[in-house]
């Protein structure tokens, strides 16, 4: 660049300065949108939409046109306290509750929420939210029962959910989180419920304790039992080896007895065999000897006999004793036993009885508890569904009146514009009964319609001419005085066509009575 041009180095400045306000216009102009709001760019942007929102990144905003807004993605707390809203059991429940919401991330929510919430303070979101989730509450409790509301509490929250979703994304919003703070109703009939739950609670406590406690008891039982039948086998076992321990020893004594005795009479045999050869080898010399020692011998085996004898019966006398003695001990010890065993098993009947009787007595006190909540509970249900009946035909009856009052007053203001028409009451009372002649005559052929007659008699009534004719005539005749009655009755005109009405002379009259009685004396019949 030429240094001595001054017209190149002010071109030279001025681009720079141009590029240099480009620049900053570029970056004064581009718009970057944090993680917690969403960017709108509205004015001219792309064909068929309204705006352009941005969750994230950045974007440059043309001046002149194009402009920039801000949504914040702030969750908003909303305090529902909903009362009196109608069940499908026409039961008003009470539900508090605090709904969470924010402005979807979605394009669909965010294109709402732009054309719907952009330069809304929190306040008056909140106030659009408020209303729909007023309404859509409410139409989720009247479509449910109040023990699916009480008792399922995930599935009413799905319900309000999937009811209330689509309704707060028309205007951009979405839902976080639903907190139910409480649920009652104005019957208490929810309270009726949970007395109930709570009863049926303690009762089947009771009664698992109870059964546990006689579970307790039979095992206790049972195990007395084999412990009673272990130790009688076991001493039935120990009588048992006794008895042959004693059978045993009864017979070695005999044996050895047995064998004692036949070893005394062999050695006596023995000795007497020797003792007798030496006799017949002495037999002469010491004959006298012989016959002495034969009796002292004989004498001695006597009392020897006689000694075992007492021995044995001793022995025997001593067994005996011991025997009885054990035997009686053995009763005594069994009787201690079994007196003892018939305690146990009294105090053990006696304990089953009263835990069966206190079972019995909170079976009972259970199902008196649990008809008492059922008696409670159908009572406030029929009082509420009387209440409501009552209610219904209260309003069916009022709104019966209301139609009847507004006919009435209709058909009276008609009747007063009618009587201010004619000019007077008399003409208005002779335009109503032309109006209903109709319906006079009507009810009076349906009167005579159902009689049947037999026959049909006529009389002549002495106007010179019998038979039908003469009925036909004396009937037309009687006309003109049914016109009077109905003038100076009803006050009622009737058309020329139907008769005049004329006075007889006097002379005419007398006339026509006087034929008429003359041959009414004699009236001819005819059927």
């Amino acid at each position: 660049m030429p240094a001595g041009n001054p017209y190149l180095l002010l071109l030279f400045l001025a681009v720079i300065l141009i590029a240099f306000t480009f620049l900053m216009i570029v970056v004064k102009r581009y718009r970057r949108c944090p993680s917690n709001r969403i960017l709108v760019i509205y004015g001219k942007v792309r064909a068929g939409q309204s705006s352009k929102c941005l969750h994230g990144g950045g974007a440059f905003v043309w001046p002149l046109i194009q402009d920039y807004a801000y949504l914040s993605l702030d969750p908003i707390q909303i305090e529902i306290p909903l009362k009196g809203a109608l069940s499908i059991e026409n039961i008003r429940v009470n539900v508090p509750s605090v709904f969470t919401v924010a402005i979807g991330t979605t394009g669909g929510a965010m294109e709402n929420a732009a054309v719907r919430l952009l330069g809304l303070g929190t306040t008056e979101i909140m106030k659009q939210a408020e209303d729909i989730i007023f309404g859509q509450l409410r139409q989720v409790i009247a479509s449910m029962k109040i023990d699916d509301i009480n008792r399922d509490r995930e599935k009413f929250l799905e319900s309000i959910q999937r009811s209330l979703e689509p309704e707060l994304e028309k205007i951009g919003l979405v839902l976080i989180n639903v907190n139910i703070t409480d649920i009652t109703d104005e019957s208490g009939y929810i309270d009726a419920i949970g007395r109930k739950a709570a009863s049926e609670a303690v009762q089947q406590a009771e009664i698992d304790v109870a059964q546990q406690v006689r579970k307790g008891a039979i095992g206790v039982a049972e195990a007395e039992r084999e412990k009673e039948i272990q130790v009688a086998n076991a001493q039935k076992f120990q009588s048992i080896g006794t008895k042959e321990a004693e059978r045993e020893r009864a017979v070695r004594i005999a044996v050895l007895e047995k064998e004692k005795t036949v070893g005394e009479e062999t050695a006596r045999y023995e000795r007497e065999a020797m003792v007798r050869n030496a006799e017949r080898e002495m037999r002469v010399q010491v004959a006298d000897f012989n016959a002495k020692a034969v009796s002292g011998e004989n004498e001695a085996k006597a009392r020897i006999a006689d000694a075992n004898a007492t021995l044995k019966v001793k022995e025997a006398e001593a067994y005996q004793l011991g025997e009885t003695r054990k035997r009686v001990a053995d009763a005594a010890v069994l009787e201690a036993q079994y007196t003892a065993q018939a305690k146990a098993a009294l105090a053990l009947a006696a304990k089953a009885e009263a835990e069966k009787r206190a079972e019995l007595e909170a079976v009972a006190k259970a199902e008196k508890a649990k008809q008492i909540v059922d008696a409670e509970a159908e009572a406030q249900k029929r009082r509420i569904e009387a209440e409501g009946d009552a209610a219904a035909i209260f309003a069916r009856l009022e709104a019966r009146a209301r139609g009847e009052y507004e006919i009435l007053a209709r058909k009276g203001q008609g009747l007063k514009e009618i009587v201010q028409a004619c000019g007077g009451s008399q003409e208005a009372f002779q335009m109503l009964m032309l109006e209903h002649m109709e319906h006079l005559s009507e009810t009076a052929a349906k009167a005579i319609s159902n009689i049947k007659f037999d026959k049909v008699v006529v009389w002549d009534g002495g106007n010179g001419k019998g038979g039908t004719a003469g009925f036909l005539q004396s009937l037309g005749s009687a006309i003109p005085p049914m016109l009077q009655i109905m003038r100076d009755v009803g006050g009622v005109e009737m058309p020329e066509f139907f008769g005049r009405l004329v006075k007889p002379a006097a002379g005419e009259d007398a006339k026509k009575g006087g034929a008429a009685g003359a041959k009414s004396k004699e009236p001819p019949e005819t059927e």
